[in-house]
């Protein structure tokens, strides 16, 4: 990788070429004198700061000529006006950080370069995010700043064992990464062992984000569609995340947040369930464990009761369907799960404004009509509603759809194989989920039920009371 010289003209063809100066509008430059010696300052104009630009190169031009040589320590000491300014010598840093807002100085018969953070970066404000609300507490999130981002977490932790390691990822979109966590509880092994995966990744740009990132750092298997990160816009739950001895990955450009190591019991887990009593927070946490998880097997459930009538116990017998529907129930059912995700892929491409009422009333008007002609029975309809709605008792889409296919496939199982398909269906569903692997690839994704962590999984099931009087301690 090429260094800067003391030959002030080669350092700008250097540093010009690196940046492709005079290919965009934005990438300008700005001739000075800095303590009697000719100076160049390069930044992009659309992300930088217009007020900071014209205060540092105010500061610069007053500056009386230094009768002593210009050294490093020199410029840092009395020149300098800035205290986010560091010293650097690499051509491709300085190219980099340039792109990414900042502007560089360079100095005749001076190798070393000035990295000023003047960077003003388009953004919004750290408003609540709308797919994780809470009644009580904070209302702030993350938003696709990562600085700002990093700021929420330094505002909740407040501690020297707080560590926020950097790394820039993509060789195009030189994509910026945090990776935090508490290195009083968190496992250094296991630290050690992201901060190599994050430094191993060999991709041209991360273009959808965690998403992206998510895929550089683990290969899934197409048969097992469980999401192996948590994904959070609040910087309250990332905070506990941390101070539960696990890390968080925060990456520009994205407002999510990635919680790992992470296990299905994890998605059981809501910022609402802290901010009530332990005894609300409890209830409504095994209600929301106890509704998501009948969903997987409610339809297929009673499919096979209907199709086999003589296992519907007496106190059961009003869920019998009368007469011979015109359509197969089987069909039915997989129909209606389909129209399901066509309405909401609907309402996400329809007007915010519109978006909600008109769901409501397509999926009112369909399904009063299909009754009405025959094409279902309203046993299906009334099922599969509470299926749907019971899919947002917990915020995790790709859990949900995870869900979701495991459902049809028991579902296809029974349709075939009857009673049999409905045992081999659910003992493969344990069997994907058991054999799903968190990030590092050694933690079960059943934990802490295998391997078995009784008070861990009492904290899992149950919200407790925070007793201040117990020190922290290491996992």
């Amino acid at each position: 990788m090429p260094f800067l010289t003391n030959s002030y003209t080669e350092n700008q063809t250097l540093l010009e070429n690196a940046i492709g100066f005079g290919k965009c509008f934005d990438c300008k430059k700005r001739e000075l004198t800095v303590g009697g010696k000719k100076a160049m300052l390069y930044f992009i104009s659309t992300l930088s700061s217009d007020a900071l630009l014209g205060d540092l190169v105010h500061r610069y031009q007053s500056l009386p000529a230094f009768s002593d040589t210009l050294t490093v320590p020199l410029l840092f000491s009395q020149i300098v006006p800035y205290a986010d300014a560091v010293a650097e010598t690499d051509i491709d840093t300085l190219s980099r950080m340039i792109l990414a807002g900042a502007s560089v100085l360079l100095v005749e018969n001076l190798n070393t370069a000035v990295i000023t953070d003047t960077r003003s970066l388009p953004s919004r404000s750290a408003e609540e995010p709308d797919n994780d609300r809470v009644l009580y507490g904070a209302r702030d999130g993350f938003t696709e700043i990562l600085k700002n981002n990093v700021a929420l977490l330094r505002r909740r932790v407040r501690t020297n064992s707080l560590v926020i390691y950097r790394i820039t990822v993509g060789s195009v979109s030189k994509t910026d990464i945090a990776l935090c966590y508490d290195e009083s509880l968190a496992d250094p092994a296991y630290v050690e062992n992201i901060k190599q995966k994050l430094e191993s990744i060999q991709v041209d740009a991360l273009t959808v984000g965690p998403q992206s990132l998510a895929e550089c750092l683990i290969k899934r298997r197409w048969f097992n569609i469980f999401p192996k990160f948590r994904y959070t816009e609040r910087p309250d739950t990332a905070t506990a995340t941390l101070l539960e001895g696990n890390l968080v990955i925060l990456c520009d450009t994205a407002p999510q947040a990635m919680l790992l190591p992470t296990s299905i019991f994890d998605f059981t887990q809501e910022s609402d369930d802290y901010y009530f009593p332990p005894l609300i927070g409890s209830y409504q946490r095994l209600v929301r464990m106890l509704i998501f998880f009948v969903t997987l097997f409610f339809s297929p459930l009673w499919y096979m009761l209907v199709t086999h009538p003589s296992l519907i116990p007496s106190w059961l017998e009003f869920i019998r369907v009368d007469g011979k529907p015109a359509l197969p129930i089987f069909f039915q059912i997989l129909i209606v799960e389909l129209l399901l995700d066509g309405l909401r892929l609907a309402s996400l491409n329809t007007p915010s404004t519109l978006g909600s009422s008109l769901s409501v009333v397509a999926g009112l008007i369909l399904g009063d009509f299909a009754v009405d002609v025959g094409w279902f029975i309203p046993e299906v309809i009334l099922y599969m509603a509470f299926v749907a709605i019971s899919n947002f008792s917990q915020p995790s889409f790709e859990l949900g759809y995870a869900f979701k296919f495991m459902r049809i496939m028991l579902l296809i199982m029974v349709g075939f194989f009857g009673i049999v398909g409905f045992v081999i269906g659910t003992i493969l569903i344990i069997v994907i989920v058991a054999s799903n692997k968190s990030v590092d690839g050694s933690r079960s994704y059943l934990y802490p039920l295998f391997p078995f962590n009784g008070k861990a999984l009492l904290r899992h099931l149950f919200r407790f009371k925070l007793n201040p009087g117990n020190p922290k301690k290491k996992k």
